[in-house]
């Protein structure tokens, strides 16, 4: 089996997380060409196994693909599947951000959730991997690392006081959502 694979996303950031995170495999970025389908679906594992399914019937390759976001426990989950347009369609991370700390109390619960969606298209396999990373809501936006809603979650596998923007990568690769789902599907790969 290829040691390489094709990541469905346009993020820059996903980009870099996913190359850290997935060694020993490859990851390689969508072409230009490969059109993704809009994140409409109600699920994050619906979402990402969409984007996946596209990447890998486009490109004939294996493709990964994830969906995440944040839930606020005080907002009944939101903003969930809609975690990257809950300040719009077009909202910046920041405008997002701003719109979470204005609606959930400081100190509430948050989980952040990945989907990672894998598709090999020669093998006719599809598998689904997903995590989730607790925390709470900082009472202000600190730290320059990560990214999306990283300033305001104070992740409850850290010692107090500290966001995932704050972090170092190693240690938020350690614990986060993602980290763990990408972990589950190289061990899974590699079994």
């Amino acid at each position: 089996m290829s040691r390489r694979l094709l990541l469905a996303t346009r993020n820059p950031h996903k980009l870099r997380e996913f190359t850290r995170l997935a060694d020993p495999y490859a990851i390689d970025p969508l072409p230009d060409d490969v059109a993704l389908p809009p994140e409409e679906r109600d699920t994050f594992a619906a979402n990402a196994l969409d984007k996946a399914r596209a990447a890998a019937a486009a490109t004939g390759r294996p493709a990964i693909a994830d969906d995440s976001g944040i839930e606020a426990s005080a907002l009944g989950g939101r903003p969930g599947v809609r975690s990257a347009r809950y300040a719009g369609e077009h909202a910046t991370d920041e405008q997002n951000l701003a719109r979470l700390m204005s609606e959930a109390p400081a100190g509430s619960p948050l989980a952040y959730v990945c989907a990672v969606a894998y598709v090999d298209p020669e093998r006719g396999v599809e598998q689904l991997f997903e995590e989730r990373c607790t925390g709470t809501l900082a009472d202000e936006a600190r730290g320059e690392r990560g990214f999306g809603y990283d300033p305001a979650f104070l992740p409850d596998d850290i010692a107090p006081g500290r966001t995932m923007a704050e972090l170092a990568d190693s240690e938020k690769d350690a614990i986060s959502h993602r980290g763990r789902a990408v972990r589950a599907l190289i061990a899974w790969l590699s079994r």
